[in-house]
């Protein structure tokens, strides 16, 4: 069965390929807005849903399996989304600076007949006290403009603990992904 991954992230396509060799991409383009009120772990839920359900209703996606995903960093119960500008970065990655934080991913898989499962995946990441020098720089590279958080824990030099799956902090829990996805590549559904 086909697979398509409603993300244009290249992070989340470089993850996906671990499991799935083969898969197509159309990203959603629909707003990355939910409910204030909601828990981090349940806007990743809500997001990741909009996103796969918008994929799935497309011509193009008839009789493929779509997976959605959204991701989220949490400090204090408070979501950190992608920094409108550099002194944003530079505000939340101070913010972040020495302490231990959350990462929420949700992920939708909808197949051909509508079934959806929507779950979400929790990693606590522990940043090194960084020094405004670093973070400066780090800013000034450009890194921190797409990502949530400001930071990509790809680019090194943050992390001092990371508990739970890495690539759920990189965009894409792997090990939740493969729970879903097995039984569509072994033919099972």
């Amino acid at each position: 069965m086909q697979i398509i991954l409603a993300s244009a992230s290249p992070r989340r396509r470089e993850l996906l390929k671990e499991l799935v060799p083969e898969f197509r991409i159309i990203p959603a383009k629909g707003e990355e807005r939910a409910d204030p009120s909601l828990s981090p772990e349940e806007t990743v839920k809500v997001l990741a849903r909009r996103k796969a359900e918008e994929v799935a209703a497309l011509v193009a996606a008839r009789n493929c399996a779509v997976l959605g995903a959204d991701t989220v960093v949490a400090l204090d119960g408070k979501i950190l989304g992608k920094p409108k500008d550099a002194a944003d970065a530079f505000r939340m990655l101070s913010a972040l600076s020495g302490r231990t934080h959350e990462v929420f991913t949700g992920v939708c898989l909808i197949l051909p007949g509508g079934e959806k499962t929507v779950r979400a995946d929790r990693t606590e990441v522990e940043f090194y006290p960084l020094s405004e020098e670093w973070i400066g720089e780090y800013v000034a590279g450009g890194s921190p403009m797409d990502k949530a958080g400001a930071y990509g824990i790809q680019d090194g030099g943050l992390a001092k603990r990371i508990t739970g799956s890495y690539s759920n902090v990189v965009g894409l829990p792997l090990e939740l992904c493969r729970e879903l996805l097995t039984p569509l590549l072994l033919g099972g559904r």
